[in-house]
């Protein structure tokens, strides 16, 4: 019998529960997965509160990689024996799920299943901050928050391949080691440093075009600080929590600053939106200029632990759940 980790009500880690599931066979345009890792991202932890709403009970996680073992009738491009990948839906933390094709791509030899499992969701993410929302270019100056977690290595890395200088926050001297190690020119250890006041010294008073977020409550408003008029305000996260209203002349008095609010799943709507993006990944991975680095392994069963672990800030770059 299959195992995956299911929550029946939401609340803190210990609402995931490690459970035997029925799979069954793919229907029209389904495949069943076997899944070989699975990543872990503060989505899921948003899923599991509450604060982003799911259907009870439901199986999360909306990222992995793994073997085709079945496909459902109309399904041409994905065979049984493929190597595939996935950023969403959820239902990913289980030895095997089904999933419709459409959502998949095929893994090229050269990325392993532990590295997708690992980078599909963010690498997928800082391909729409940095390529989408705000096409970054050389002589640009950003600012990441969070520049040591999943999405911010790879944001580092993959802005300073662009030509970009980057500023980003980190928590501890070891994780401004790690962000700096990873292309981060100007990592700021916000625990007893004033990012805005840094920003101000780094660009010498000409601010910045754009500030990414995944922080949330306690960035929003000084995030706002650090950009130049006209500047564009990526919020993507709420670590921290959701930041409080803002009355739209707050964006005026700031600058007639820009504000966007993005989700994935907008962003990767169709298959060719998928293809595209993930195609921007796998290029600049096999180039070396984005190296993305497991460095937290936990046992499927052992969710709860991983998202004590995430949520206590205890992890830097990707982690993954090993079948």
């Amino acid at each position: 019998m299959t195992h995956a980790i299911r929550i029946h009500k939401t609340g803190g880690p210990d609402v995931l529960k490690w459970e035997e599931v029925e799979v069954g066979q793919p229907g029209p345009g389904e495949v069943r997965l076997a899944q070989e890792a699975v990543g872990l991202n503060y989505i899921d932890v948003y899923h599991r509160s509450g604060l982003y709403p799911q259907p009870l009970p439901f199986i999360p996680g909306g990222e992995g990689a793994g073997i085709v073992s079945a496909v459902g009738s109309g399904v041409e491009y994905i065979e049984p024996g493929d190597r595939v990948a996935y950023a969403g839906p959820v239902g990913g933390y289980a030895e095997e799920r089904l999933i419709a094709a459409d959502r998949l791509v095929k893994l090229p030899d050269s990325i392993s299943s532990d590295q997708a499992a690992g980078m599909m969701l963010q690498g997928m993410t800082a391909q729409f901050l940095l390529r989408q929302i705000y096409p970054v270019k050389s002589g640009d100056t950003i600012l990441i928050h969070a520049a040591a977690g999943g999405v911010g290595l790879i944001v580092c890395q993959w802005a300073k391949a662009l030509g970009a200088t980057v500023i980003g926050t980190v928590g501890s001297d070891q994780k401004a080691e790690l962000a700096r190690a990873h292309g981060c020119d100007h990592p700021i250890v916000y625990t007893r440093q004033d990012f805005v006041a840094e920003v101000q010294r780094i660009t010498g008073g000409s601010k910045l075009p754009v500030v990414y977020d995944s922080i949330g409550k306690d960035t929003f408003v000084q995030s706002l600080d650090c950009l130049r008029p006209r500047g564009l305000m990526v919020s993507f996260g709420n670590a921290s929590g959701v930041p409080e209203p803002i009355s739209p002349n707050l964006l005026l008095q700031k600058g007639s600053l820009f504000l966007t609010r993005p989700s994935l799943t907008h962003y990767l709507a169709t298959r060719e939106d998928i293809e595209r993006a993930a195609s921007d990944l796998f290029t600049i991975v096999a180039s070396g200029k984005v190296k993305v680095e497991v460095k937290q392994r936990f046992a499927l069963k052992d969710a709860a632990e991983a998202h004590r672990a995430l949520e206590g800030r205890k992890t830097t770059g990707s982690t993954i759940l090993t079948i």
